[in-house]
């Protein structure tokens, strides 16, 4: 999906036709999100892969969650509330220099 609507977006910014890209953005955002974060999940993924981390990530989550399980139940319960095409992140948050987690819906 994400090619054809790459495809008609090029085409209405070739024509000038700015009513078609406004139409178009929707499913750009859409396709082009749920392309990159299925992209990240894979990456992420490892044939060895669960459990509890080690090093810095293990002790950046019990300084911002108090422990590796508190952060799995927030973790989950943040994701399960996403209705639709949601996902659950964990990211580092610069300006306060702590670990966050982020739910987003509809492949934001």
């Amino acid at each position: 999906n994400l090619n054809v609507v790459e495809e008609k977006y090029q085409e209405a910014l070739k024509k000038g036709d700015v009513t078609a890209q406004v139409a178009l953005q929707p499913a750009l955002k859409f396709n082009g999100g749920g392309h990159i974060n299925h992209s990240i999940f894979w990456t992420n993924l490892s044939p060895n892969g669960g459990g509890e981390p080690k090093g810095e990530l293990l002790e950046a989550i019990k300084r911002d969650f108090g422990s590796f399980e508190k952060f799995k139940e927030k973790l989950t319960a943040v994701s399960v509330g996403v209705q639709g095409s949601g996902w659950g992140w964990l990211g580092f948050n610069k300006e306060q220099g702590r670990l966050q987690i982020a739910a987003c819906s509809n492949q934001e």
